[in-house]
């Protein structure tokens, strides 16, 4: 008996775990077949895209950059093809150990090292960094050959940007570099970096930073077919990349090398344009620099020097320096006491060598006395007495509403990034640029120096050449700019970038003539006369001496008792010709003493070189300080 209850109780209990396995069996089945269900039907679309995506691979076809040109067809930019040898980092195991044995097969030297070191600092460990560029076949031909040796190195094809002129123009140009963490930023902050996949080097500084989007093209895709060990096995479609435009410049780069040459050794700046366009014919930053050495990423070395050099070779002195422009003013004020009606052309006043207001002497340089003097006079001779009258009758608000057309102390929208407004002086200027009350008071004492372009005066030369240029132009104001044109490069079709006249300044036309023929006498009898000695053409222009060093009440200025980067700065603006204005130019020759002696030459030069061909010998010699009792500017 007991053995049979026994017996039922184990084949009740094993009929239950048989149940309960078949029903585990039967839950699983379930479980797989709802997966399969869902892999299969319900998410079907989802995982075969993404299967393709594993077979196809997307590759992005860079474009080629747009060139540059000056208004000739003379090449300022360029691209070559070459052989770059890099390097991963983060696929190269020890980078030390790897550069050294690389360099015992492809001559790598201490240049190399510190300008790879340098990119590695400002990059990312899986971005491939240069270490050698330009190599040859022969060197390309010794890595191939032992290339296993080496993980993470490989030779990689590249445009590379030149520059054949090299420092010429160098400020106007720029250059491209590697794209940093903060391009990548910008980019992304403008939405424009999907356009950049593929990329490595974006415009740094100058045109080529300004016209960045213009150059650099649209980026191409390419689908293609690859194996599961990624090995390509056929393209599947194409859009082929968008070359950038090409930059057509309004610059001459044989009248550009010409002006820089002039200056030789010293420092300056000089602006030279086309009244009637608005091209900027040559753009002058004395001294330059390589931009060359900075397309790979420049070297310590070479940054340092540049960096630290006290003459500031990075500095785009006409856009970036502030000056006052002296006596270069004083044509400006001529016509605005004409448009005025606070002087006449021919109405005169006796200048006894100063000008009294309230219990001050304003002085003309050189303590000179030159009698009674007209306009025309005043402007021959560069009388300050004359124009410190005209100053305080003037009154500095109307000065400042009658300059602001001409484009001082305004941003004048060249096509360069960075551009200084300067100070154009006013009691609402004032009022803003100090915190203190008795600093925001308007003296009228201080109207006196903005006369003659000194006191709070501060300008670019930029805007002292283009308010040359719509003086020269009859009032006409067309926006300066150093790109002409924009061309396609596959149709050659282009486009100006400034078609037509900004705006005209309302002018009597009998005022700016008579404006026009003083200045003429400048340059033939008065302060300049030396300077266009023997031109067969009629220049208008004005010298001007920016003082830089105050000097103590009573004490009398001498050049070689101060520091050489103390000393006056010489400037001159002018014209030609007198008639029909193909040139307008200003230009300043910092620390170098008189206009009249320094920087009236450098004009000359440019003017016979655009005007009749003529091609100078060299430099502007250098002249020595003038006496106190030189006349003039």
């Amino acid at each position: 008996m007991t053995e049979l209850k026994n017996t039922e109780r184990e084949l009740q209990h094993f009929r239950l775990r048989l149940l309960v396995a078949v029903g585990l069996v039967l839950v699983c089945f379930g479980l797989l077949g709802s997966r399969f269900w869902y892999l299969q039907v319900a998410n079907h679309d989802a995982y075969a895209a993404r299967a393709e995506q594993n077979r196809i691979s997307v590759v992005p076809i860079t474009p080629h950059r747009g060139i540059v040109v000056d208004r000739n067809g003379a090449m300022l930019a360029r691209n070559y093809s070459a052989y770059t040898l890099e390097i991963t980092p983060s696929k190269a195991g020890k980078l030390d150990e790897t550069i050294e044995q690389l360099s015992g097969v492809v001559n790598i030297d201490a240049r190399d090292r510190r300008r790879f070191r340098q990119l590695l600092g400002e990059s990312r460990r899986f971005e491939s960094l240069p270490i050698r560029s330009r190599l040859t076949d022969e060197e390309v031909a010794r890595f191939a050959a032992q290339a296993y040796r080496f993980p993470g190195v490989e030779i990689r094809a590249r445009l590379l940007r030149n520059y054949p002129q090299g420092e010429a123009a160098a400020h106007v140009i720029g250059y491209i570099g590697r794209i940093s963490q903060r391009d990548i930023g910008r980019l992304e902050e403008d939405g424009t970096i999907s356009n950049y996949r593929g990329t490595d080097y974006i415009g740094k500084e100058g045109l080529e930073k300004s016209y960045e989007a213009v150059l650099h093209g649209k980026t191409g895709v390419e689908e293609v077919e690859v194996t599961a060990s990624g090995r390509a096995v056929r393209t599947l479609s194409r859009t082929p990349p968008v070359s950038g435009k090409n930059l057509i410049l309004s610059i001459d780069v044989e009248l550009q090398k010409i002006a820089e040459t002039a200056f030789g050794n010293r420092r300056g700046a000089l602006v030279a344009i086309e009244p009637s366009t608005g091209d900027i014919l040559a753009f002058v930053s004395r001294p330059s620099f390589d931009p060359n050495l900075f397309v790979d990423g420049i070297d310590v070395d070479n940054w340092k020097a540049l960096n630290e050099s006290p003459d500031r070779p990075l500095i785009n002195r006409p856009l970036y320096g502030t000056y006052p422009i002296g006596s270069t003013y004083k044509p400006f004020m001529a016509l605005a006491g004409l448009e005025l009606g606070k002087r006449t052309f021919t109405g005169t006043m006796y200048d006894p060598g100063y000008f009294e207001f309230g219990d001050r002497r304003y002085r003309n340089s050189g303590e000179r006395a030159y009698g009674t003097i007209d306009m025309r006079r005043a402007l021959e001779v560069s009388s300050d007495t004359y124009f410190y009258s005209l100053a305080a009758d003037l009154g500095v608000d109307a000065i400042h509403d009658f300059m602001k057309p001409f484009g001082f102390g305004q941003i004048t929208g060249i096509d360069l990034g960075g551009e200084k407004t300067g100070i154009l002086p006013s009691t609402a200027w004032k009022r803003r640029a100090y915190s203190k009350p008795e600093q925001q008071r308007w003296y009228a004492g201080e109207t006196i120096s903005i006369g003659v372009g000194q006191g709070y005066n501060a300008f670019t030369l930029l805007q002292l050449a283009q308010a040359t240029s719509v003086l020269a132009n009859d009032g006409v104001y067309m926006k300066p700019h150093l790109v002409k044109s924009l061309q396609d490069s596959a149709t050659g079709e282009q486009t100006l970038t400034v078609p037509h006249e900004s705006y005209r300044i309302p002018l009597k036309p009998e005022n700016i003539k008579m404006i026009k023929q003083a200045m003429a006498s400048v340059t033939r009898s008065g302060t300049a006369a030396r300077a266009f000695a023997g031109a067969p053409y009629v220049a208008a222009g004005k010298t001007g001496t920016a003082q830089v060093y105050s000097l103590r009440t009573g004490e009398r200025y001498n050049a070689n008792r101060i520091d050489e980067r103390l000393r006056d700065h010489a400037l001159f603006m002018a014209f030609a010709p007198l008639d029909h204005p193909r040139i307008a130019v200003a230009l300043i020759v910092e620390n170098a003493g008189w206009g009249a002696t320094v920087a009236a030459p450098v004009a000359r030069q440019v003017f016979d070189f655009w005007l009749l061909g003529k091609r100078p010998g060299g430099p502007v010699p250098d002249t020595p300080p003038q006496p106190v009792e030189a006349s003039g500017d």
